[in-house]
């Protein structure tokens, strides 16, 4: 039952991360997500595994979750930490944005795509 799993004790902060996706020589916003945080699955039937959510939306257009009216995105909290493969090498799935310019700049585009919180 999803009330008889302990909570993470390892969340990603919220903030502005790149998917493993991102590709640097193409728009900034390209794979760029901000994460909200963790939700709960809050039904019996749940697997023990998608307990926990992160929970997130993405910062580019193409996006489904955007082109469907803006929704939020769900993943599996284990899967955010579960590397990746890009060109044959183990990558995190995603990356914390840390650049101050990056953070204003996604941070103009995240208040255009999604005006209410």
């Amino acid at each position: 039952m999803a009330y008889d799993v302990p909570p993470p004790t390892e969340r990603p902060e919220p903030g502005y991360y790149y998917h493993f996706k991102h590709d640097p020589d193409g728009p900034l916003n390209n794979y760029a997500y901000y994460i909200y945080g963790v939700g709960h699955h809050t039904e019996d039937d749940c697997r023990p595994e998608d307990a926990f959510m992160q929970v997130y939306r993405p910062l580019y257009e193409a996006a489904y979750a955007y082109r469907n009216g803006g929704m939020f995105d769900l993943r599996p909290l284990y899967m955010f930490y579960e590397p990746a493969r890009r060109d044959g090498k183990e990558v995190p799935r995603f990356k914390r944005i840390t650049d101050p310019n990056l953070i204003a700049q996604l941070q103009a585009l995240r208040d255009r795509m999604y005006p209410d919180p």
